[in-house]
């Protein structure tokens, strides 16, 4: 069983920034455990993010926003840049750098 249930009621009442910033955190993971070549570490990384992807894709939807179809090319290209048999540097840090707007943006507006 999968430990990183998401919390759907709890998630869908987050805004789409911290929804975005938390999915930064296990993107970022994700990244660095291919880095240091640590496949276990970027599976669980890899599995985290999927479920916050999905939650939050579904909480769109369910608000019929059209910001759905932003989160999921943001997916596919995350799930692109890891699928790959070469690991592309220059695309995971511009991922990085488009989720670490989120984060950021959160921080400011605490």
């Amino acid at each position: 069983m999968n430990k990183y249930i998401v919390n759907h009621k709890q998630w869908s009442d987050m805004t789409i920034f911290e929804q975005m910033g938390n999915i930064y955190s296990e993107v970022s993971r994700s990244f660095n455990a291919r880095r240091n070549k640590n496949s276990e570490y970027e599976t669980l990384s890899m599995i985290r993010a999927i479920d916050l992807f999905d939650a939050t894709i579904e909480c769109l939807i369910k608000k019929k926003s059209i910001k759905a179809k932003e989160v999921l090319r943001a997916k596919e290209q995350f799930l692109d840049n890891l699928y790959r048999n070469t690991f592309d540097e220059e695309d995971a840090a511009s991922i990085e750098k488009y989720f670490m707007q989120f984060a950021i943006a959160v921080r400011l507006n605490r």
